[in-house]
């Protein structure tokens, strides 16, 4: 069978090595990734060209389509492809917009009356924004409606010192269509602990996945800029430290009642499912939706999968998804990038991996955005650089595994060595006994 991965990043790299070897494998990205190239036959392209890549397809007899990342997605990728006769793993542009548009996300809560949903607005004008921020006693944060790559949100008591800032931030998302749209969605800010919870779905059936947690900050201890993920764990248990088995479940209940409604107010979803929650005093609420696999978070998980990445495929595609199997084991990834990320001025780098003695340790390796020239050296650019995860029996010891094999990787990088540590996850475990009271 001929599958087509499209997308460039680290995702698509270890969505690329789930499915390699029950297939024949393509791919079309716009970098060119080593860790695809050498196990993929590809076409280096811009994967927003959604004609293109399924003119791609077409040419090369694709059976499936798997689709990586969030922009493809919403210009309607899979509907082209579909148009063109080839199956696709990832929703139409219809119910993409459960991660595209945030307000058609909120909406969907509301008129479906879901739990988990929190207090938000969305605004075109500044005078209801200012008259909204006046009289809400509460801190808040501000994001734009479209798709900024996970850039584009501050919190009041984080990044914007009160609600007068979270003014002016809001006036300029509106005035410069941060993210597409002359609007801006202001919601209250949960206090809690972060988890994700991903899951495969064929528009009736719900199949979750291992919950991991996803460090957005720059910088060492949770400071700094927000960035698109600097690295995440998942625990052997499938739960987290924090996270409790009723806890997970009333997650998936949320997410399972969401493709419920998408499918009665506009279509089957079918694709990937990631729900970013908050775990707070009153259990789970959702912070928002994305369409596809995370990045970091499919690095910790599609590692673990015992069930065939292209059976879940099929599945998704007949609409006969079923529970999936995962190896009873920790995982740690480590996003490396560049010094300075996200404001680098070090891309166009040359970075030199130990590919060998990585893989010795017993470390996996997903390249990101990075590019592999004609020299056959590999480049960084201004994002994210390289993956790097540690898998064992707990989350210690897959820390230990991912912090030794980052040595291998040289050049002016940096990566947040406290990612999985011991000292870390107790701060979590500890906040949330807090919390709880």
């Amino acid at each position: 069978m001929k599958v087509l991965v499209v997308g460039t990043g680290a995702r698509e790299n270890v969505i690329c090595e789930s499915l390699k070897d029950d297939c024949e494998l393509y791919s079309y990205m716009s970098n060119k990734n080593p860790g695809i190239a050498k196990i993929s036959t590809f076409k280096q392209g811009d994967e927003g060209d959604i004609k293109s890549v399924a003119e791609y397809a077409v040419n090369n007899n694709i059976e499936i389509a798997v689709i990586g990342p969030e922009g493809p997605l919403g210009k309607g990728i899979v509907d082209e492809l579909e148009k063109n006769g080839i199956k696709c793993v990832g929703p139409n542009m219809e119910v993409a917009k459960i991660e595209t548009d945030k307000s058609f996300m909120r909406n969907l809560f509301e008129k479906y009356n879901i739990e988990g949903s929190l207090i938000y607005k969305v605004f075109d004008n500044y005078e209801d924004i200012e008259n909204f921020l006046d009289n809400f006693k509460k801190d808040v944060v501000i994001k734009p409606v479209g798709l900024t790559g996970g850039k584009g949100v501050k919190i009041v008591g984080e990044h914007l010192k009160d609600n007068n800032e979270a003014k002016e931030y809001a006036k300029k998302v509106m005035d410069t269509k941060m993210g597409g749209f002359p609007q801006v969605i202001i919601e209250e800010r949960l206090i809690g602990e972060e988890f994700t919870l991903q899951a495969f779905s064929d528009g009736k059936n719900l199949a979750p996945m291992p919950a991991a947690q996803d460090h957005p900050c720059a910088f060492e201890g949770g400071g700094g800029p927000i960035t698109g993920g600097m690295g995440s764990y998942s625990d052997a248990n499938g739960l987290l430290p924090f996270l409790s088995q009723e806890e997970y479940d009333k997650a998936v209940e949320i997410m399972e009642k969401t493709i419920t409604s998408i499918a009665k107010e506009a279509k089957p979803y079918k694709g990937i499912l990631y729900g970013q929650f908050m775990l707070t005093s009153s259990g789970p609420r959702l912070i928002e939706y994305n369409a596809r696999f995370g990045d970091p978070e499919a690095m910790n998980v599609l590692p673990l999968m015992k069930t065939p990445m292209i059976e879940v495929c099929k599945a998704i595609i007949d609409g006969t998804l079923d529970t999936l199997e995962f190896e009873e084991k920790a995982s740690v990834c480590k996003y490396i990038v560049p010094d300075g990320y996200p404001e680098t001025i070090y891309g166009d780098e040359i970075l030199e991996i130990d590919e060998d003695k990585i893989n010795s340790i017993g470390a996996k390796i997903f390249y990101a955005a990075v590019n592999q020239k004609e020299d056959d050296k590999v480049y960084t650019t201004s994002s994210r650089a390289l993956g790097i995860v540690g898998i064992a029996d707990t989350i210690e010891e897959s820390e230990a595994i991912a912090e030794k094999a980052c040595e291998y990787a040289k050049g002016n990088l940096y990566h947040r060595r406290d990612i999985g540590t011991k000292e870390l996850i107790q701060k979590r475990i500890d906040h949330m006994k807090k919390i709880r009271g």
